[in-house]
């Protein structure tokens, strides 16, 4: 099967996991609300494109926590990594560095920018929180689910899609480099005011 973007790695994962182990990976906690609200909170902002910019060129690096990395998509830490495949946390920190990226295993204290954890599926999803001010996002759900689908390979390939898709994205908005990314690039259902009916 041909996988075209991130979320059908959840789909395999299905198929391929216990299912204890599938909906311990896919599940969170009570009614399920906030997970799902995380993705669809991104659906909820739109683009504002400019594409009269020449746009050729386009350097997505960026540097995190002293580290030079190749874009601001980082794997987030999830735990039990070997119930989704034998090579589990190994295979994940090889995809991740193959990459360039960073893979955070423990809390780090001290002051930070801003990153943005949940809901992550597509590299659109990316511009959208670098827009609204984060540096970097991280994925969680999606490694996992891409590791259980093929391992090692499955993770580099979804960290690929990821990277392309935010690339587009920043082709379609006029952007050559991260700096570009601004909140004028996106449009949410708060930026415009809510007015209240008149007194009768």
């Amino acid at each position: 099967m041909e996988i075209t973007n991130v979320m059908e790695y959840e789909k395999i994962a299905k198929e391929k996991l216990p299912k204890m182990v599938y909906d311990y990976y896919a599940s969170g906690a009570e009614d399920q609300w906030t997970l799902q609200e995380n993705r669809n909170a991104f659906s909820r902002i739109l683009f504002r494109p400019r594409i009269v910019k020449d746009v050729s060129e386009i350097d997505v690096s960026t540097r995190v926590l002293g580290f030079n990395i190749s874009m601001p998509i980082m794997v987030a830490p999830t735990a039990m990594q070997k119930m989704a495949h034998p090579d589990g946390e190994l295979a994940t920190a090889r995809a991740t560095s193959a990459a360039g990226r960073i893979m955070v295993v423990k809390a780090v204290e001290g002051r930070l920018p801003v990153f943005l954890d949940g809901g992550v599926r597509r590299g659109t999803d990316v511009f959208k929180a670098l827009a609204l001010g984060a540096s970097g996002v991280f994925v969680g759900r999606p490694s996992l689910f891409s590791l259980a689908a093929d391992g090692e390979a499955g993770v580099r390939k979804m960290l690929q899609m990821l990277r392309d898709e935010f690339e587009l994205t920043m082709a379609l908005s006029g952007c050559r480099s991260l700096r570009e990314i601004s909140r004028n690039h996106i449009k949410t259902d708060w930026d415009f005011p809510h007015y209240l009916p008149a007194k009768l």
